[in-house]
């Protein structure tokens, strides 16, 4: 039933693939889908890329996915939401942008940082410690964050992409997905990777930085890529992590 899914892009590719069988009736309505590692093998894709076209597929109401359990083909009455429109970024791909764009940030603001502009993250981090439970709250001070480092290097345009960057994950998209990995201990273990990137930037540690801010993007990364189906999540740490003193 399933074709080599090949181009950029690809959970895009993945997601129509997927709801097309769905659509033919290849998989009945309550049925369950093949586990999420058998699907990357069959579709010659990472797991990554499924999870990312499931979120896609369960935003459209085609279906369920059950955290533990797998996911499930939603019935015909509840398929009735419209496709997303354009071909909006996936979670994995910005945050290898964020990678390459935030990691430079961090890299150059430790050479340039004043105190008052340390002041600044630490006034953020003080707020993100009582913000924990509040997903909306600890969602924004987690963009004024990393709008801070790139503030330091006083660039308007950095200013500019940081902040586009973070706004895509307001889209009903990157809501569904969040919905499913962030909780307090994540908002906990996220602001600890601010503070050691905050840390790097007042030691004017130009390497540091960069690392600590690599660390928490793979962190990142990381927490998105916990299994939908009944496996456990990939345990593997990214040597960015290592060089940074995760443990």
């Amino acid at each position: 039933m399933f074709s080599v899914i090949e181009s950029r892009r690809l959970y895009r590719q993945v997601a129509d693939q997927m709801r097309s069988l769905i659509e033919q009736g290849n998989f009945a309505p309550g049925s369950k889908l093949p586990a999420e590692r058998e699907l990357a093998e069959l579709l010659a894709v990472s797991r990554p890329t499924v999870r990312e076209a499931l979120i896609v597929l369960e935003v459209e109401g085609f279906v369920h996915i059950r955290m533990g359990s797998g996911v499930y083909v939603a019935t015909p009455r509840q398929a009735a939401e419209p496709h997303p429109a354009g071909e909006a970024e996936g979670p994995f791909e910005l945050l290898r942008a964020r990678a390459i764009l935030e990691c430079a940030i961090a890299e150059e603001a430790a050479r340039v940082a004043r105190p008052d502009q340390i002041a600044v993250l630490d006034e953020n981090l003080g707020a993100m410690a009582a913000a924990l439970d509040d997903r909306p709250l600890a969602l924004k001070l987690d963009r004024e964050f990393h709008i801070a480092v790139a503030g330091i290097i006083g660039n308007g345009t950095l200013n500019r992409f940081v902040g586009s960057i973070h706004d895509l994950r307001l889209t009903p998209y990157f809501e569904k997905l969040a919905s499913y990995f962030e909780n307090p201990k994540t908002w906990q273990s996220a602001m600890e990777e601010h503070r050691a990137i905050r840390d790097a930037i007042a030691a004017g540690d130009h390497q540091a930085a960069r690392n600590a801010m690599r660390a928490h993007l793979d962190q990142s990364q990381i927490r998105l890529s916990e299994s939908f189906g009944e496996e456990p999540a990939d345990s593997v740490i990214p040597a960015a992590w290592r060089c940074a003193g995760g443990q």
